[in-house]
């Protein structure tokens, strides 16, 4: 596994699309004293947690997510869910970030791992014309991935989609 300073250093500045360097900041850290060095990982947009989590976030998330929902038992449903309610651990993101980092722009837009997909959206490969062809089904997709997809179009200055959960206070 890449080093967390290794993959900052791709996500912020080898794949971040040019007008949200210094606007995109990535963080995840493993705590030495948790069972098994759990930790937390989050992706700010100028200081602002867009998304964030921990281990037990996403340990609360998952139980309170199978009780609601006892015919689903999908990893993968339980990780939409966590990330579309704004948590998930840095376990997820390493392996969300391994993904993306080993296949091409247009997979990583498909996955079915919503944090693959925000690290798609955020990439400077994505050029102004698939920004506004996704457009037509943003809707479609989790507020997550919405949120990060407003704050791409507002950087390229080549939409109106607000997303309501951003707001410029």
């Amino acid at each position: 596994m890449a080093t967390w300073s290794g993959i900052r250093n791709k996500l912020e500045k080898e794949y971040l699309a040019e007008n949200l360097r210094g606007h995109i900041h990535y963080y995840a850290t493993s705590y030495s004293k948790s069972p098994d060095h759990n930790g937390r990982a989050a992706i700010r947009y100028d200081g602002k947690e867009i998304i964030k989590g921990c281990y037990w976030d996403t340990w609360l998330n998952t139980k309170s997510f199978s009780r609601e929902n006892d015919s689903v038992t999908s990893e993968s449903a339980y990780v939409d869910d966590t990330v579309s309610l704004g948590a998930f651990d840095q376990q997820s993101f390493y392996a969300a970030f391994a993904e993306f980092d080993n296949q091409s722009i247009e997979t990583s837009l498909e996955s079915n791992d919503p944090l693959v997909r925000v690290f798609a959206v955020l990439d400077r490969r994505v050029g102004k014309r698939k920004l506004k062809n996704m457009q037509d089904n943003i809707l479609n997709e989790p507020a997550a991935f919405q949120a990060f997809y407003a704050i791409r179009v507002k950087a390229e200055n080549i939409g109106s989609f607000q997303f309501t959960a951003l707001n410029d206070d």
